[in-house]
């Protein structure tokens, strides 16, 4: 019965414990990020931002560096940059995605041709685009949890005033609360979300984990300490069972798996479309 469910060597295999441990703190963090991001409605500048880290993940390929910290580097500078540019004003925030969109997408794809023709590197551009989680090593595992352990401790030193500019900016300015530096906080820990997605499920997929889990969470409450801890179960549900339905089917399709991000979008998908609406 047991092997119905789960494939020979599941637990035993090294590769899948560093899956379960990368996916499982990507989850974490992007439900927690994920509800602040609906709420402020930048779900758009997290999908810029996505684009932006492909291109940190192209250029660590390039150079043969760990693509975390290209996801990392090239997320990072986008944030602050389009914090810097006023990406709150829908007129700024509008125009920083869309430079910042084609700008990330154009560096990838010149990244990535460098890698393909002047190194060894295969398999480069879909691990970028759509994650290989499989093949994350050990040492990117360890890296993702020192990232998702900051990202988690600037959203829990930032929370009340930053939840305050979430819902209100001009009553959190008003209250004395530092808005811009709230602003700043959040762009930071929403590239740091951004990243830790990127190098599971891949850049182009990474928003479905960020807004997907969030979006679930607030159909069904209102309270944003409700909403977090909800988006988080859901975005673990969705990471964890994904990675188990991914390592199911090498037996379905034998010698070619089916791509963890699939199931994992996949399952984020049925969430938002099966969850009760709360009046």
């Amino acid at each position: 019965m047991t092997d119905l469910l789960l494939a020979p060597g599941f637990f035993s295999s090294g590769p899948v414990r560093t899956a379960l441990l990368v996916g499982g703190g990507a989850a974490v963090v992007s439900g927690v990020v994920g509800v602040f991001t609906v709420i402020r409605g930048q779900t758009f500048a997290g999908h810029a931002l996505a684009d932006v880290s492909s291109a940190g993940g192209s250029l660590a390929f390039l150079l043969g560096v760990n693509p975390m910290l290209g996801f990392l580097g090239m997320a990072g500078i986008a944030a602050a940059g389009m914090e810097a540019v006023g990406v709150r004003r829908l007129r700024g925030r509008d125009l920083a995605t869309g430079v910042v969109f084609g700008a990330g997408l154009a560096l990838a794809a010149l990244f990535l041709y460098l890698a393909t023709t002047t190194t060894s590197t295969t398999g480069a551009a879909i691990t970028v685009m759509f994650g290989s989680m499989f093949a994350i090593p050990a040492a990117t595992g360890r890296l993702a949890a020192v990232v998702g352990l900051v990202a988690l401790a600037g959203v829990a030193a930032m929370y009340r005033p930053l939840l305050l500019a979430s819902v209100h900016e001009d009553l959190a300015a008003a209250r004395g609360v530092p808005v811009g530096a709230a602003g700043l906080m959040y762009s930071l820990v929403l590239a740091l979300a951004v990243a830790l997605s990127a190098i599971t499920i891949g850049a182009i997929l990474s928003t479905a984990l960020l807004v997907g889990p969030s979006a679930v969470a607030l159909r069904v409450t209102r309270r944003p300490g409700q909403a977090m801890l909800v988006a988080v179960l859901v975005a673990l549900a969705a990471t964890w069972l994904g990675i188990l339905l991914a390592y199911d089917s090498f037996v379905w399709t034998p010698g070619h798996g089916w791509p963890v991000s699939f199931f994992i979008v996949t399952l984020i998908m049925a969430a938002y479309l099966l969850a009760p609406r709360r009046a």
